[in-house]
Protein backbone atom coordinates (compact mmCIF):
# COMPACT_ATOMS: atom_id res chain seq x y z
CA UNK A 1 0.00 0.00 0.00
CA UNK A 2 2.97 2.12 0.23
CA UNK A 3 3.16 3.05 -3.07
CA UNK A 4 -0.64 3.77 -3.77
CA UNK A 5 -2.07 6.54 -5.22
CA UNK A 6 -5.92 7.38 -5.47
CA UNK A 7 -6.90 9.76 -8.11
CA UNK A 8 -10.47 10.07 -9.57
CA UNK A 9 -11.65 6.96 -7.40
CA UNK A 10 -8.64 4.87 -9.33
CA UNK A 11 -6.36 2.62 -7.14
CA UNK A 12 -3.57 2.95 -9.38
CA UNK A 13 -1.63 0.10 -7.48
CA UNK A 14 -4.55 -2.27 -8.79
CA UNK A 15 -4.00 -1.41 -12.12
CA UNK A 16 -2.51 -4.28 -14.44
CA UNK A 17 0.74 -3.87 -16.30
CA UNK A 18 1.39 -5.26 -19.59
CA UNK A 19 4.27 -6.13 -21.49
CA UNK A 20 5.19 -4.48 -24.42
CA UNK A 21 4.06 -8.23 -26.57
CA UNK A 22 1.00 -8.20 -25.10
CA UNK A 23 0.09 -4.27 -25.17
CA UNK A 24 0.69 -4.85 -29.45
CA UNK A 25 -1.96 -7.74 -29.28
CA UNK A 26 -4.37 -5.89 -27.35
CA UNK A 27 -3.59 -2.85 -30.13
CA UNK A 28 -4.82 -5.39 -32.85
CA UNK A 29 -7.49 -6.29 -31.10
CA UNK A 30 -8.57 -2.97 -30.82
CA UNK A 31 -8.43 -1.72 -34.32
CA UNK A 32 -10.54 -5.12 -34.90
CA UNK A 33 -13.15 -3.49 -33.03
CA UNK A 34 -12.76 -5.60 -29.53
CA UNK A 35 -14.30 -3.00 -27.18
CA UNK A 36 -13.43 -5.04 -23.75
CA UNK A 37 -10.16 -5.12 -24.48
CA UNK A 38 -9.99 -1.70 -25.37
CA UNK A 39 -11.36 -0.86 -22.02
CA UNK A 40 -8.83 -3.11 -20.29
CA UNK A 41 -6.10 -1.26 -21.99
CA UNK A 42 -6.94 2.17 -21.49
CA UNK A 43 -6.69 0.96 -17.31
CA UNK A 44 -3.73 -0.67 -18.27
CA UNK A 45 -2.24 2.93 -19.13
CA UNK A 46 -3.87 5.22 -16.66
CA UNK A 47 -0.14 4.97 -14.37
CA UNK A 48 1.00 6.89 -17.99
CA UNK A 49 -1.77 9.94 -17.61
CA UNK A 50 -0.36 9.76 -13.79
CA UNK A 51 2.86 10.16 -14.82
CA UNK A 52 2.48 12.91 -17.09
CA UNK A 53 -0.06 14.75 -15.33
CA UNK A 54 2.94 14.87 -12.04
CA UNK A 55 4.70 17.10 -14.28
CA UNK A 56 1.86 20.16 -14.04
CA UNK A 57 1.94 19.81 -10.03
CA UNK A 58 2.13 23.13 -8.79
CA UNK A 59 -0.43 25.37 -11.03
CA UNK A 60 -3.27 25.41 -8.18
CA UNK A 61 -5.13 22.66 -10.73
CA UNK A 62 -7.61 20.21 -9.42
CA UNK A 63 -5.08 16.55 -10.05
CA UNK A 64 -8.39 14.87 -10.49
CA UNK A 65 -9.56 17.67 -13.17
CA UNK A 66 -5.80 17.02 -14.70
CA UNK A 67 -6.49 13.44 -14.41
CA UNK A 68 -9.24 13.16 -16.34
CA UNK A 69 -8.41 15.32 -19.31
CA UNK A 70 -5.52 13.06 -19.42
CA UNK A 71 -7.11 10.02 -20.13
CA UNK A 72 -9.32 12.01 -22.90
CA UNK A 73 -5.28 12.57 -24.44
CA UNK A 74 -4.92 8.70 -23.96
CA UNK A 75 -7.97 8.18 -25.65
CA UNK A 76 -7.15 10.18 -28.44
CA UNK A 77 -3.90 8.36 -28.51
CA UNK A 78 -5.59 5.01 -29.16
CA UNK A 79 -7.68 6.34 -31.24
CA UNK A 80 -5.20 7.44 -33.62
CA UNK A 81 -2.22 5.29 -33.19
CA UNK A 82 -0.52 3.54 -36.58
CA UNK A 83 1.61 0.54 -35.60
CA UNK A 84 2.87 0.66 -38.86
CA UNK A 85 5.23 3.61 -37.87
CA UNK A 86 7.08 1.16 -35.81
CA UNK A 87 7.14 3.64 -32.07
CA UNK A 88 6.64 1.73 -28.83
CA UNK A 89 2.63 3.56 -27.97
CA UNK A 90 4.17 5.21 -24.77
CA UNK A 91 6.06 7.07 -27.15
CA UNK A 92 3.06 8.17 -28.87
CA UNK A 93 1.27 8.79 -26.55
CA UNK A 94 2.89 11.23 -23.67
CA UNK A 95 2.83 13.98 -26.04
CA UNK A 96 -0.66 13.64 -26.70
CA UNK A 97 -1.58 13.68 -23.48
CA UNK A 98 0.59 16.40 -22.78
CA UNK A 99 -1.10 18.42 -25.43
CA UNK A 100 -4.27 17.44 -24.19
CA UNK A 101 -3.09 18.97 -20.63
CA UNK A 102 -1.63 22.15 -22.41
CA UNK A 103 -4.95 22.92 -23.92
CA UNK A 104 -7.12 22.16 -20.91
CA UNK A 105 -4.46 24.96 -18.88
CA UNK A 106 -4.58 27.33 -21.91
CA UNK A 107 -8.45 27.18 -21.88
CA UNK A 108 -8.91 27.55 -18.00
CA UNK A 109 -5.86 30.14 -18.43
CA UNK A 110 -6.73 33.32 -15.68
CA UNK A 111 -4.86 35.66 -17.99
CA UNK A 112 -8.23 35.61 -20.42
CA UNK A 113 -7.81 35.76 -24.02
CA UNK A 114 -10.63 38.71 -25.41
CA UNK A 115 -12.92 36.61 -27.22
CA UNK A 116 -12.26 37.43 -30.61
CA UNK A 117 -9.13 36.84 -30.26
CA UNK A 118 -9.53 33.35 -29.61
CA UNK A 119 -12.05 32.82 -32.46
CA UNK A 120 -8.92 34.04 -34.95
CA UNK A 121 -6.66 31.41 -32.87
CA UNK A 122 -9.01 28.86 -33.76
CA UNK A 123 -10.05 29.48 -37.27
CA UNK A 124 -6.11 29.86 -37.96
CA UNK A 125 -5.71 26.20 -36.69
CA UNK A 126 -8.59 25.04 -38.73
CA UNK A 127 -7.35 26.60 -41.96
CA UNK A 128 -4.01 25.71 -41.17
CA UNK A 129 -5.05 22.25 -40.75
CA UNK A 130 -7.20 21.89 -44.07
CA UNK A 131 -4.67 24.29 -46.17
CA UNK A 132 -1.72 21.85 -44.83
CA UNK A 133 -3.97 18.55 -46.40
CA UNK A 134 -4.36 20.69 -49.20
CA UNK A 135 -1.15 22.20 -50.51
CA UNK A 136 0.69 19.16 -49.51
CA UNK A 137 3.17 21.22 -46.59
CA UNK A 138 2.41 23.40 -44.19
CA UNK A 139 0.61 26.71 -44.89
CA UNK A 140 2.39 30.56 -43.94
CA UNK A 141 1.16 33.26 -41.79
CA UNK A 142 0.01 34.97 -44.50
CA UNK A 143 -1.70 32.29 -46.23
CA UNK A 144 -3.35 31.63 -43.70
CA UNK A 145 -4.54 35.42 -43.19
CA UNK A 146 -6.09 35.04 -46.77
CA UNK A 147 -7.80 31.89 -46.18
CA UNK A 148 -9.68 33.28 -43.18
CA UNK A 149 -9.92 36.64 -44.35
CA UNK A 150 -7.87 38.52 -41.22
CA UNK A 151 -5.18 40.59 -40.79
CA UNK A 152 -1.79 39.41 -40.85
CA UNK A 153 -0.93 40.99 -37.44
CA UNK A 154 -4.57 39.57 -36.06
CA UNK A 155 -3.03 36.20 -36.85
CA UNK A 156 -0.17 36.56 -35.31
CA UNK A 157 -1.70 37.71 -31.89
CA UNK A 158 -3.84 34.86 -32.06
CA UNK A 159 -2.26 32.55 -32.57
CA UNK A 160 1.10 33.75 -29.76
CA UNK A 161 -1.92 34.28 -27.59
CA UNK A 162 -2.80 30.76 -27.16
CA UNK A 163 0.63 29.41 -26.32
CA UNK A 164 1.67 28.43 -23.15
CA UNK A 165 5.17 29.05 -22.31
CA UNK A 166 7.53 26.06 -21.55
CA UNK A 167 10.78 25.52 -19.65
CA UNK A 168 13.56 24.34 -22.44
CA UNK A 169 14.23 21.62 -19.80
CA UNK A 170 10.62 20.39 -19.71
CA UNK A 171 10.63 16.20 -20.73
CA UNK A 172 8.44 15.85 -24.27
CA UNK A 173 8.71 11.96 -23.24
CA UNK A 174 10.12 9.06 -21.50
CA UNK A 175 11.03 6.06 -22.76
CA UNK A 176 12.80 3.31 -21.07
CA UNK A 177 16.15 5.57 -21.18
CA UNK A 178 16.77 9.22 -20.24
CA UNK A 179 14.33 11.43 -20.54
CA UNK A 180 14.12 13.80 -24.09
CA UNK A 181 13.77 17.38 -23.11
CA UNK A 182 12.47 20.39 -25.19
CA UNK A 183 15.86 21.80 -25.57
CA UNK A 184 16.85 18.51 -27.40
CA UNK A 185 14.67 18.95 -29.92
CA UNK A 186 15.72 22.80 -30.36
CA UNK A 187 18.05 23.36 -33.33
CA UNK A 188 21.00 26.72 -32.95
CA UNK A 189 20.83 28.10 -36.16
CA UNK A 190 23.75 30.34 -34.62
CA UNK A 191 26.20 27.92 -33.25
CA UNK A 192 26.28 25.12 -35.69
CA UNK A 193 29.13 22.96 -37.24
CA UNK A 194 29.29 24.67 -40.31
CA UNK A 195 29.58 28.38 -38.69
CA UNK A 196 32.07 26.85 -36.48
CA UNK A 197 34.38 26.01 -39.73
CA UNK A 198 33.25 28.63 -41.33
CA UNK A 199 34.83 30.99 -38.36
CA UNK A 200 37.80 28.91 -38.35
CA UNK A 201 38.41 29.58 -41.95
CA UNK A 202 37.70 33.40 -41.85
CA UNK A 203 39.97 34.09 -38.61
CA UNK A 204 43.02 31.94 -40.50
CA UNK A 205 42.29 33.87 -43.81
CA UNK A 206 42.59 37.54 -41.75
CA UNK A 207 45.38 35.64 -40.31
CA UNK A 208 47.19 35.99 -43.76
CA UNK A 209 46.56 39.47 -44.72
CA UNK A 210 49.03 42.39 -44.23
CA UNK A 211 48.38 44.04 -40.35
CA UNK A 212 47.07 47.31 -43.06
CA UNK A 213 44.21 44.75 -45.03
CA UNK A 214 43.55 43.00 -41.70
CA UNK A 215 43.07 46.42 -40.38
CA UNK A 216 40.48 48.00 -43.03
CA UNK A 217 39.01 44.60 -43.12
CA UNK A 218 38.01 45.16 -39.25
CA UNK A 219 37.00 48.23 -39.63
CA UNK A 220 34.67 47.82 -42.83
CA UNK A 221 32.77 44.94 -41.76
CA UNK A 222 33.47 44.60 -38.00
CA UNK A 223 32.98 48.41 -37.05
CA UNK A 224 30.62 48.90 -39.91
CA UNK A 225 32.93 51.96 -41.43
CA UNK A 226 32.25 53.31 -44.71
CA UNK A 227 35.16 53.47 -47.10
CA UNK A 228 35.69 57.50 -46.42
CA UNK A 229 35.56 57.05 -42.87
CA UNK A 230 38.28 54.28 -43.02
CA UNK A 231 40.39 56.66 -45.19
CA UNK A 232 40.41 59.44 -42.90
CA UNK A 233 41.07 57.52 -40.31
CA UNK A 234 44.28 55.75 -41.85
CA UNK A 235 44.81 58.79 -44.08
CA UNK A 236 44.95 57.55 -47.72
CA UNK A 237 42.10 58.18 -50.21
CA UNK A 238 38.92 56.38 -50.49
CA UNK A 239 40.00 54.69 -53.95
CA UNK A 240 43.35 52.87 -51.93
CA UNK A 241 40.73 51.83 -49.33
CA UNK A 242 38.56 50.36 -51.68
CA UNK A 243 41.11 48.58 -54.00
CA UNK A 244 42.98 47.17 -50.56
CA UNK A 245 39.68 46.17 -49.31
CA UNK A 246 38.85 44.43 -52.93
CA UNK A 247 42.14 42.51 -52.97
CA UNK A 248 41.93 41.13 -49.18
CA UNK A 249 38.72 40.12 -49.86
CA UNK A 250 39.49 38.38 -53.07
CA UNK A 251 42.66 36.83 -51.40
CA UNK A 252 40.50 35.39 -48.24
CA UNK A 253 37.49 33.84 -50.94
CA UNK A 254 40.73 32.28 -52.95
CA UNK A 255 42.38 30.92 -49.69
CA UNK A 256 39.26 29.22 -48.00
Amino acid sequence: MANKVEICGVNTSKLPVYKEREMQEMLLAIKAGNQEIREKFITGNLRLVLSVIQRFNGRGENPDDLFQVGCIGLIKAIDNFDMSHGVKFSTYAVPMIIGEVRRYLRDNNSIRVSRSLRDIAYKALQAKERLSVSMGKEPSLEEISKAIEASLEDVVMAMDSIQEPISLYEPVFHDDGDALYVMDQVQDTRNTDEKWIENISLSEAMNRLSPRERHILKMRFYEGKTQMEVADEIAISQAQVSRLEKNALKYMRKWI
